[in-house]
């Protein structure tokens, strides 16, 4: 990677994060109709892992440098397997929506986490307004849900805490992914990101055992539409949008690239429109409409 990128490459990475990751919101429901999470979390990881470290391989970089496996292992465990994991158990005790809701607040809590970039980050005043306006544009894109949940009394306040360990969780790995590399490690990146799934893969597998999920799981009997949505998310939810997510963070700010929590919401409920055939309300527009507005502000030019 270029040490100052292309204007078009930052484009496409952040099409990645906004647009693909978004996505996969719905292939993983797809998915989760044939595969424990535990186990789909397992197989998404352990294969798109290797497959990116054979592909590091082949383009001559070096793939066994303990330091970076280790750092890279840290990573991986704290961004993708708490995150995920946290997010599976507290749907036991919450609905989908809040899920969504609590999960959009990992920008805010990039920001405030982000201590070396306090100094630029809150004398932006557009930059801050806008962070809270986006958490207030996805609130509005599950509000009437949120409403029809609490009437069947889903809530507990022990998954929203889980979901807030999930963020905050999630805010740690980036800037840990962010600061913690050498220039060494930068060079490898992709190797690094490749060790990252990995690792989450070997955690959800651990869990995937010890919970039975493998013994319970028939994959043979899984439907043709779940083992595509699988090999979508390897390649695409994976390879491509994760790695695009490891690389931004070594070239735009945290805060900025956090805002992925606040698109992915609007383009999942704009696949579930368009594939899930879900309907879609004049209060979830609205909500789109102050999302959008909320990354005017954070991507606007700090004036003189």
């Amino acid at each position: 990677m270029p040490p100052s990128p292309s204007r078009l490459s930052v484009i496409i990475a952040y099409f990645l994060i906004y647009v693909v990751w978004g996505s996969t919101y719905f292939f993983i429901g797809v998915c989760l109709r044939d595969f424990p999470p535990f186990v789909l979390g397992a197989i998404r990881f352990s294969v798109a892992g290797a497959a990116l470290l054979i592909l590091c391989g082949l383009r001559g970089e070096c793939l066994f440098k303990r330091k970076l496996i280790m750092k890279s292992a840290v990573s991986g465990i704290i961004l993708l397997f708490v995150d995920q994991a946290v997010i599976m158990f507290a749907q036991r005790f919450v609905s989908s929506s809040l899920v969504a809701i609590v999960a959009s607040s990992t920008a805010v809590w990039i920001m405030l986490l982000d201590i070396p970039a306090w100094k630029h980050n809150f004398k932006n005043a557009a930059k801050v307004s806008g962070m809270l306006l986006g958490f207030v544009g996805v609130a509005l894109l599950y509000v009437e849900q949120l409403f029809y949940d609490s009437a069947s009394a889903k809530h507990s306040e022990y998954g929203v805490l889980l979901l807030i360990g999930g963020c905050v969780s999630w805010a740690f790995g980036t800037l840990y992914s962010k600061y913690c590399s050498s220039a060494e490690e930068e060079a490898d990146g992709l190797t690094g990101a490749a060790w990252q799934m990995l690792a989450a893969s070997a955690a959800f597998g651990v869990c995937a055992f010890a919970s039975g999920g493998f013994s319970a799981a028939d994959r043979l009997s899984a439907s043709a539409a779940s083992w595509l949505s699988l090999a979508y998310l390897v390649t695409f939810g994976s390879m491509l949008a994760y790695t695009a997510y490891v690389w931004l963070l070594k070239v735009r700010p945290a805060a900025e690239v956090a805002t992925h929590a606040y698109v992915n919401p609007v383009v999942a409920v704009i696949i579930g429109a368009g594939l899930g055939g879900e309907d879609v309300t004049l209060t979830q527009i609205a909500g789109l409409a102050v999302i959008l507005s909320s990354l005017m502000l954070v991507n606007k030019k700090r004036q003189a």
